[in-house]
């Protein structure tokens, strides 16, 4: 995840692989901030619009598999390494979403 530093208004002025002097801030790449910071505006929106297609052609194609109207041997090899590895990534984020507590009430034990 990047790393961010921002000026003295709150606003991004530089975004970093590692945490550096004054960019220690964690964000994610998704961030609408650092979005706007690296790509503009528009791009943006544009960029936010590809991910969330992204995440509808992965589904489309899970329920292709599932129903058996494709298999995934099917697919060319390198999408097919792409699928594994969100299918991971998927897998790491349930988890750590698991870790944390639904509602406040576990906090107040």
């Amino acid at each position: 995840m990047p790393y961010i530093q921002r000026s003295a208004s709150g606003r991004i002025e530089a975004v970093f692989e590692q945490p550096q002097d004054g960019a220690t801030e964690e964000v994610t790449g998704e961030n609408p901030e650092v979005m706007a910071f690296l790509f503009g505006e528009e791009q943006t929106r544009w960029v936010q619009s590809d991910l969330a297609m992204a995440r509808v052609l992965e589904d489309l194609i899970n329920v292709l598999l599932e129903k058996h109207v494709i298999l995934f041997s099917d697919l060319p090899h390198a999408a097919q390494e792409k699928l594994i590895s969100r299918r991971g990534f998927r897998k790491e984020l349930d988890y750590l979403a698991s870790l944390i507590p639904e509602s406040e009430d576990f906090i107040d034990m």
